[in-house]
Formats: structure tokens, sequence, C-alpha cells
């Protein structure tokens, strides 16, 4: 039996990583550049990689925001699994599971980033957004009845 309340941690989980995905797309688009991410996605023989980039920049930004107010949440959880598991795939998967440094030059496309773990636990985090809905405080109301 949930007790009154228990539904908020799907609303924390949520908001956090929207922050996080928030700030991944800043961090594309003013530090990396999109001409660096870019490169970095060709170098990492990611299809399209001009495309993939706005891709994860318009994703990172968009789909984050949707997942701090909670509207249309289940779309920028499904946009983030995507990104996610593309990133743990083409980049993330060949370093093993620990993260043990991230040091990236986008624009030179170079990246040691050493690992899965951090990408997958935002993958899962998504995937369960995906499944759960936005929780208690979500605008579009995608959530269980507690």
């Amino acid at each position: 039996m949930m007790r009154r309340g228990s539904g908020y941690g799907i609303t924390v989980l949520r908001v956090t990583l929207g922050i996080i995905f928030l700030l991944h797309g800043y961090l594309a688009v003013f530090v990396y550049t999109p001409a660096g991410v870019t490169a970095f996605n060709a170098k990492m023989g990611i299809p399209l990689p001009a495309i993939m980039a706005w891709f994860v920049i318009l994703g990172h930004f968009l789909g984050g925001a949707s997942l701090v107010l909670g509207f249309f949440t289940r779309i920028g959880a499904l946009v983030h699994v995507v990104i996610m598991g593309g990133a743990i795939f083409f980049v993330h998967l060949r370093e093993g599971f620990f993260l043990h440094g991230m040091v990236v030059d986008a624009a030179a496309g170079k990246a040691a980033v050493a690992g899965y773990e951090y990408a997958l636990v935002l993958l899962m985090a998504s995937i369960a957004i995906l499944i759960t809905g936005g929780g208690p405080l979500a605008l579009d109301g995608s959530r269980r009845r507690l």
C-alpha cells in the first residue's frame, strides 16, 4: 500500500533529471558549440553527425524543459531514452562500466569519457519517467492517481 505523498519521489527525479539535461544542452551550445558537437559526433562514428548534434542539443533543451515542468513529460523522457541509448552505444560502452575520467575536447573530436555508469543512470531514470509519467505537480497530468 502506498502512503500519501510517496509518489513525490518521481517528481523529484523528473525535475532533477530535467535540470541535468538542460545543463547538458547549455554545455553543448555555449561551451562545446554546435560545430564542436558535430565534430565529436563524426569522430565517434555517429551517423549524420550535424543532424544528430542538433537533435541532442534541442532534445536536451526542450526535453529537459518538459521534464522540469512536467509538460509532455513522456515525450521528453522518450527523447532522452534515445539520446542516452545512443550515447552509451556510440561513446561510452567501449570504455567499460566505470567512469574514471571526463576530458572532452569537442572541437577536436576527442574524448576520454571512460565508462558508461553515469549515462546508464540517466538512461534508466529517463525510462522510469517514461513508464510512470510526471508524478504529482506535473502540468500534463501524465501520472497515475495516487
